[in-house]
């Protein structure tokens, strides 16, 4: 556990991008097997433990020190693995080594993996007995599933392409036809085999993504534009015996959607967007209409799905790209010809769970931007433009495809509560729960952010938590109700979790507004005018 923890330790007090790099790469190079092909499970996501709740790991510190002194140090470090690791008192008896294989990675991985989740309080601190801080740490981050220390799983892959001279897209290339300790990866990655070869298996191959549109203008002699739709982008990969369903992430949601994994028993690799049947968002003239996305996630996270559920979120695939038809690999092909492969694929399709997303016709951008300007009235996120000579390439590639998403919407609403960060935000209050006015003049949640502020807007704003704390509960504050936030969000629907009635989509703070009385901020009746 000593390198993989060091490893971690680094990771979470480097800030550069490159230094970031520099520490995978060594650690991929030096660490041993399989403990360094666990590690990179780790480091990208894809290490599937069950995971010991958090609960229990509070019953485990107070049991071995005094509960008023762990909940109070909880709420100044913020973060249960680094609080626990800091207070866990060292045994006297104390004789194994740090480096003890039976506390190597590989190791610790194996006896969590096999453990009851009753007996693994009982594991957990046998093995917390021999480690310092640093193996603490990093033993609990990986017990409750939060190993968050500033990378992406992109980062991680990265930083092992380099480690052994590679590239990063050719790893991605193969890295969903693998799985944990990924000996097959590092036997190539060191020249002892060729690149792993998936093919004959429904593995995933990496999206194609856009910029944000940040020029005043495009040719759309040189651009093809269509809508945005507020759904999740998925792949849909049949090899003609077995189809699997894939999230931008390469997470597998075939189980979550069977009824489309059914449906598509085709020899090919789609991409498209994931919507729920309904009519909130688009119309005819927009290619058709679909549910809100509050619709499309009362079934996402599910590993299975109820017919009852299938029938009152009935699921369908709207189609944008054509990468594989058979034995014939398309994503050298330019936009174009892409779009007609895919029309003409079109054809043998179910029409009830997959249509075609459509090219928007306008004569030039001046057009266009009306054309945008009424996406908010159709509930439709914005508008994607696609150059038409663009091959399909993994990643952002710059000038390829723009991705111009409507204005968002605003409001003025109060802070009510604050929690720490995470990671490098764990010293911080900085994640924000708000709410709007009732008629009866009471503040109801209507969303959380932790997001769109400076970090020196982040300072100010945890000496106001601090010095306006009216409650706590746990690493959470209750602040006095005089703040207001312009919160910035995407859309609004109604939710029956929330006590306001409403969800909020991807909500960011926008502006501190230290000029606005609380008693001035919206109500919850006025949000509700804008749920789409």
């Amino acid at each position: 556990m000593r390198q993989f923890s060091q490893l971690l330790d680094g990771l979470v007090y480097t800030r550069s991008r490159n230094g970031k790099l520099d520490l995978i790469a060594a650690y991929m190079r030096d660490a041993p097997d399989p403990d360094r092909g666990w590690a990179l499970a780790a480091l990208t996501g894809n290490l599937d433990l069950k995971a010991v709740k958090s609960s229990a790991i509070g019953e485990m510190i107070r049991a071995r020190t005094d509960p008023v002194l762990y909940e109070m140090s909880r709420d100044y470090v913020g973060d249960l693995a680094e609080t626990v690791a800091l207070l866990w008192p060292k045994r006297d008896d104390q004789t194994a080594e740090l480096d003890d294989g039976s506390l190597s990675l590989a190791a610790v991985i194996d006896r969590l993996h096999g453990v009851s989740r009753a007996a693994a309080p009982d594991a957990l601190a046998q093995m917390m007995d021999h480690l310092d801080s640093s193996g603490r740490f990093a033993l609990l981050k990986l017990a409750t599933g939060g190993l968050r220390v500033g990378i992406s799983a992109r980062l991680a892959k990265t930083g092992f392409a380099q480690g052994f001279g590679l590239d990063v897209d050719d790893v991605e290339q193969v890295w969903h036809a693998l799985a944990p300790p990924y000996t097959a990866l590092f036997d190539w990655a060191e020249g002892r085999t060729g690149r792993p070869d998936p093919e004959g298996t429904p593995y995933f191959r990496p999206f194609m993504l856009a910029h944000p549109l940040e020029a005043d203008s495009v040719d759309l002699t040189d651009y093809a534009a269509e809508w945005k739709w507020d759904g999740i982008r998925i792949q849909i990969v049949g090899t003609g015996s077995e189809t699997r369903l894939y999230s931008r992430a390469g997470d597998d949601i075939s189980g979550s959607f069977p009824e489309i994994a059914a449906a598509f028993t085709g020899h090919a690799v789609l991409d498209g967007e994931l919507l729920v049947k309904g009519e909130v968002q688009g119309a005819a003239e927009h290619g058709g209409a679909a549910a809100s996305f509050n619709a499309l996630q009362q079934r996402l996270g599910r590993k299975t799905v109820s017919a009852r559920m299938m029938d009152d979120y009935p699921a369908f695939v709207r189609l944008y790209d054509l990468l594989i038809e058979g034995d014939e690999d398309l994503r050298t092909l330019p936009w174009t010809d892409r779009r007609a492969r895919l029309e003409a694929f079109m054809p043998g399709l179910d029409p009830n769970r997959f249509d075609l997303s459509a090219v928007i016709d306008a004569p030039d951008f001046e057009a266009l931007a009306d054309i945008r300007a009424g996406t908010r009235d159709a509930a439709i996120e914005g508008v994607m433009l696609k150059r038409r000579d663009s091959p399909y390439v993994a990643g952002r590639k710059a000038a390829l495809w723009y991705k111009w998403k409507r204005d968002p919407l605003t409001a003025d609403c109060v802070m009510m509560y604050a929690q720490r960060g995470h990671g490098k935000r764990s010293s911080f209050y900085s994640d924000y729960t708000f709410g709007c006015w009732t008629p009866d003049g009471e503040l109801h949640p209507v969303g959380k952010a932790y997001s769109g502020f400076t970090d020196e807007e982040l300072k100010w704003l945890d000496r106001f938590v601090r010095q306006n704390t009216v409650a706590r509960f746990g690493p959470v504050r209750e602040v006095e109700k005089t703040l207001v936030l312009e919160v910035a969000f995407d859309s609004i629907h109604d939710s029956k979790r929330h006590k306001s009635g409403l969800a909020m989509r991807f909500p960011r703070i926008a502006r501190i507004r230290k000029d606005k009385p609380a008693a001035e901020a919206d109500t919850v009746e006025g949000l509700k005018k804008l749920v789409s």
